[in-house]
């Protein structure tokens, strides 16, 4: 390897782990001091590294949050589709079940870069483009499970809604057109309702909404995917207060 070539990947190595040391350092002043007072001066000062050093790495807050913020979503985006691709060779409900639990755990795990991407958001901060797609990968891997809800008289009966229309059919087709046709229209709507409402499910657990009453919320939780997923039209094996049932929708 010529000497040229060695040293720029040394540098490249160096430059790596830095910044992983930065990130790693805001991550805790996410924890100690949330978002809105993440500061880079403060960064750099517990790093001991002057703060024009740091501005190398990420020239501005907002490209620090930018970055924390991609890889929060990568992370969950990761548990849920390795949670939904381990359990391949099972029924559509045991991986959607699969799913919701990967994510939770993953939120009680990391509750502070949860509530960056899902909680309220920082004031003067705008995403950019880079961060759509990894905040598509939860949806997806759940998608990629509801495009296997049967279709048929028993499901439709049992999932008894309204069909969309006007705007929201419209909204509905697009959608369905740019996921290739994977998943239908009805089921599609059914199952972002159901998405939204786990994310509210584990938003209320994280940031204390059930205190004194549903603590620990694990049964509410697994009463909750169970019917979520009968929204949708999974064929759910599962367990409710205690036992074993089975609930086609």
């Amino acid at each position: 390897m010529a000497p040229g070539k060695a040293s720029a990947t040394a540098r490249e190595r160096a430059r790596a782990s830095l910044t992983a040391d930065i990130k790693e350092e805001a991550r805790r002043q996410l924890a100690a001091v949330g978002a809105d007072a993440l500061s880079l001066r403060a960064v750099a000062r517990e790093l001991g590294m002057v703060s024009s050093a740091l501005y190398r790495y990420f020239p501005s807050k907002d490209d620090l949050l930018t970055a924390l913020i991609i890889d929060a979503y990568d992370a969950v985006g990761e548990v849920a589709e390795t949670a939904v691709g381990a359990a391949g060779s099972r029924p559509p409900g045991d991986r959607w079940l699969a799913g919701c639990r990967a994510i939770r755990a993953w939120a009680l795990a990391h509750p502070h870069e949860y509530a960056l991407i899902y909680g309220s958001p920082v004031p003067g901060y705008r995403a950019p483009d880079a961060t759509i797609g990894p905040a598509s990968r939860v949806p997806l891997a759940l998608i990629s499970v509801l495009g296997d809800v049967p279709a048929g008289p028993a499901a439709d009966e049992a999932a008894v809604h309204e069909p969309a229309r006007g705007v929201l059919a419209g909204q509905a087709a697009e959608v369905v057109a740019a996921l290739g046709g994977l998943v239908r229209p009805d089921v599609l709507l059914r199952g972002i309702l159901a998405w939204t409402q786990l994310f509210g499910m584990i938003s209320f657990e994280l940031f204390g909404q059930f205190a004194r009453t549903f603590e620990p919320a694990d049964a509410l939780f697994e009463y909750a995917v169970v019917r979520m997923g009968q929204l949708t039209g999974l064929l759910i094996e599962g367990p409710i207060s205690g036992r074993d049932v089975a609930i086609f929708v």
